[in-house]
C-alpha cells in the first residue's frame, strides 16, 4: 500500500512556476528521501501534502484519502516537522508533549506515557532544562518526538538536519532510521549523503519538476554502478586534470568523481597521469553515488 500518492501536480504563484507535473509515490512503512536543491519546491509540496495550500493541478492522497486545501482531515494521519520548529520557551521537553496531548485530546496516562517512550527514543530523558537553552539539535529532537506523539501514519520532515553539525545529522539520521519502524518518513533534504544513508527510496526535484525516482538498485541497474575517483595532489594538476578530460564533478581542490557515460575510461585517466607525471594520491573504481547522479540529472 503507498501512504502517500502524489498525482501531477502543479502550483504557481502568479507567474512563478514553482512545481511542474510533480508525481511520486511512498510506500507504506518506507523511509523516503526528498532530494532537491534550496528553492526547489520541496517545501511548497510540503505545504500541498498538510493541505495548507491550493494547487492550481493534480491530487494527493493520504493513506488513501484526498488531501483538500482547507479542509485537511487526512491531517490526522500526519506528524509534521517544519525546518525551524518553534515552541514554548518556559516549558521543559516533557511539559511541551503533555501540552500538545492535551490540546489534541489524548488521554493524560496515554499522552505521559507516550512521552516517555519519545523521550527516549530523542535522547532527552534526562534533559530537564527549559526549551529556551535547547541548542539547534535538541530542539529538532524534541519536534521530532512532537511529530510522533500521535502515532502518525506518515512523519513529514522538512530539511532536519540541514544547521546541523555532524554529530547533531547522525543523531537526528538515526532517530528518523528508528522511526521508520514505527511509521513511514518523508523527510526533503537538499544533503545527499544523508539520504544514502537512511533511505529506502528517494525522489530528485530539479527547478520545479521530478528528474529521477526509485531506490538505489533501480537506478544502478539503469545507469550503471561504477564509475571511479581520483585524488591528486596539486590542485594545479586538477585544473589540467578537468581540462583534459571533462565529465566529471569535483569534490574539493583536488578530488574528482567520474561516472559512466561521456566519462573517460580509468585506464586513460591513469595513462595520462603517468605520462606527464603527475603525482597521484590515489585513484579507484566507486560506486554510483546520489551526488553523482544528481549532477549528472540536473546537467551539471
Amino acid at each position: 500500500m503507498n501512504m502517500l500518492e502524489i498525482s501531477h501536480i502543479s502550483k504557481s504563484f502568479g507567474d512563478k512556476k514553482v512545481l511542474q507535473d510533480v508525481h511520486f509515490t511512498v510506500p507504506e512503512h518506507a523511509v523516503y528521501g526528498f532530494v532537491g536543491q534550496n528553492g526547489a519546491g520541496k517545501t511548497t509540496t510540503m505545504k500541498l501534502i498538510l493541505g495548507l495550500l491550493p494547487a492550481n493541478s493534480g491530487s494527493i492522497l493520504v493513506n488513501g484519502e484526498k488531501v483538500s486545501f482547507g479542509k485537511n482531515p487526512t491531517n490526522r494521519f500526519i506528524g509534521y516537522l517544519p525546518d525551524v520548529p518553534e515552541f514554548y520557551p518556559y516549558m521543559t521537553a516533557a511539559e511541551y508533549l503533555h501540552f500538545c496531548g492535551a490540546i489534541t485530546g489524548m488521554d493524560s496516562k496515554e499522552y505521559k506515557k507516550r512521552a516517555e517512550e519519545l523521550l527516549e527514543l530523542v535522547g532527552l530523558t534526562q534533559e530537564k532544562h527549559r526549551v529556551k537553552g535547547f541548542s539547534r539539535g535538541m530542539k529538532q529532537r524534541l519536534g521530532i518526538a512532537q511529530a510522533l506523539l500521535n502515532r502518525p501514519r506518515l512523519l513529514i520532515c522538512d530539511e532536519p538536519t540541514s544547521a546541523l553539525d555532524p554529530v547533531g545529522r547522525k543523531e537526528i539520521l538515526d532517530i528518523l532510521a528508528s522511526a521508520g519502524e514505527q511509521t513511514t518518513v518523508l523527510f526533503s533534504t537538499h544533503i545527499l549523503s544523508d539520504v544514502e544513508r537512511i533511505c529506502d527510496q528517494f525522489a530528485f526535484l530539479h527547478e520545479g519538476k521530478i528528474l529521477h525516482q526509485g531506490s538505489m538498485d533501480e537506478i544502478k541497474n539503469s545507469c550503471g554502478e561504477s564509475g571511479f575517483e581520483i585524488e591528486l595532489e596539486q590542485e594545479q594538476d586538477l585544473n589540467r586534470l578537468t581540462k583534459r578530460f571533462p565529465g566529471g564533478f569535483q569534490k574539493g581542490r583536488t578530488h574528482m568523481v567520474y561516472g559512466q557515460g561521456n566519462a573517460p575510461q580509468m585506464e586513460s585517466v591513469l595513462a595520462w597521469i603517468v605520462q606527464e607525471q603527475i603525482p597521484l594520491r590515489k585513484i579507484e573504481k566507486s560506486g554510483l553515488t546520489l551526488e553523482a547522479l544528481f549532477m549528472k540529472v540536473v546537467g551539471k
